[in-house]
Formats: structure tokens, sequence, C-alpha cells
């Protein structure tokens, strides 16, 4: 759904907040059994989000069952200070079969957002999808289907990735939004989580870590 993807990319908050220099700036603190500050984003059925117990330690499941919603996050981050975005993801249900490049394709069981507003520019818009494909090679970097190059595709995992295995993440983002957008930006301004199955009807389940900003 075309209102799906540029909805999420487009979400213009108005209270942002500017966090200084700390060496770790948490956003998702899911292990703590928190939510806070996460809002819910519907675009065809609901996604089921919860708080969850995987090995003892609580973490956010995503069950998506031919539904597309996310969660997401204002929070305004300085990445000449916090350039760094980490968490930890592990998927029991993956999709396959897909052609990701494709509107009816654009289903992931997993992936993280992080958004640069483009404020009454709404165009201007910036967004770095880095996603758990399920038919796309690891490192790949495409367009996405819906929002063309004002969201870049980038694939962190592939369908080679382990099921029902915690895998770390650690980005750079100040770096990945030079070499997919050709620009030095400095702040973002939202960050997104989504497991969507809507447009190919599909089921994906999937965990989500704590997600932070770092230092280093």
């Amino acid at each position: 759904m075309g209102v799906k993807r540029l909805s999420l990319l487009l979400l213009v908050l108005s209270n942002s907040v500017t966090f200084a220099a700390e060496p770790r700036v948490p956003l998702g603190e899911f292990s703590q059994n928190r939510l806070d500050g996460w809002e819910q984003k519907s675009f065809k059925g609901q996604t089921q989000y919860s708080l969850q117990a995987v090995g003892g330690v609580a973490a956010l499941q995503a069950d998506s069952r031919a539904a597309g919603s996310g969660l997401f996050k204002e929070q305004r981050i300085d990445l000449q200070q916090t350039p760094f975005l980490n968490w930890s993801w592990r998927v029991g249900q993956r999709l396959s079969g897909l052609n990701e490049q494709s509107k009816a394709g654009d289903d992931y069981a997993a992936r993280v957002y992080v958004v640069v507003k483009g404020g009454l520019a709404f165009w201007n818009t910036k967004a770095i999808n880095y996603v758990w494909a399920g038919n796309t090679a690891k490192d790949t970097v495409w367009p996405n289907a819906f929002a063309g190059d004002h969201a870049m595709m980038l694939a962190l995992r592939g369908p080679e990735a382990e099921l029902n295995v915690w895998l770390k993440e650690k980005r750079n983002v100040r770096v990945d939004l030079q070499k997919l957008f050709g620009e030095d930006i400095r702040y973002i301004d939202a960050v997104a989580l989504m497991t969507d199955t809507d447009n190919s009807g599909g089921q994906a389940l999937a965990y989500y870590g704590d997600i932070w900003f770092s230092k280093d």
C-alpha cells in the first residue's frame, strides 16, 4: 500500500527533543518491560506487538498475519554526538519468495527505520530502512517500491540468516545517510520498526531487543 509506506516515513510530529552528548541514548527499553514513547501506526490490519519473555529476557514480539502496522518513536538524535544505532532482533517465521523490490513484495519479517523529517517540505523527508530480507541478498541496497529514493532499503540480513537466533546490529547512521543520500545529515528525528505482511498476505513472527544510540 503506497499510503502505508509514505505515512510512516512522513510523520511530522511537533515536539522534537534533542538529546545532549551521552555515551548511550535509549530508544527502546524492551528488556525493562517498557514501551514508553512508542506509538502505533496502522495501515492495513494490525500487527500484534507485545512484550514477551524470550529466554528469560523481555523483548518486543511482532506477530503479523496479512497485516501492516508499525511502532514509531519521535526522538531527535544528534548524530555528531551519538552516530551509532544499536539493536538486536530475531525472526521466528520469515517471508520468502517475494520480489522485495516490487510493491506486491514490499513486506519484511523485521525492519528498523531511521527518519529525517523534511519539515514543511515533506517531500524532503528521508529514511533508511534496515531490513531482514526474505529473498534479497545481504548488503543489497535499493529504493523503496512506494517511496522511491526518499526511502532507501538496506538488507542487513538475507535469506541465509538463521531463524530463532538473536543477531546484533550496529550501524553508523551518519555514514549510512552520507552513502545513500550523498548528504552529511547531522540529525534524525524518529525511529520506527515494523513487521508487515499486508501486501503478500503472508505471516511473519519477529522479536526486537533494546534499541539505542551510542557514541561509538
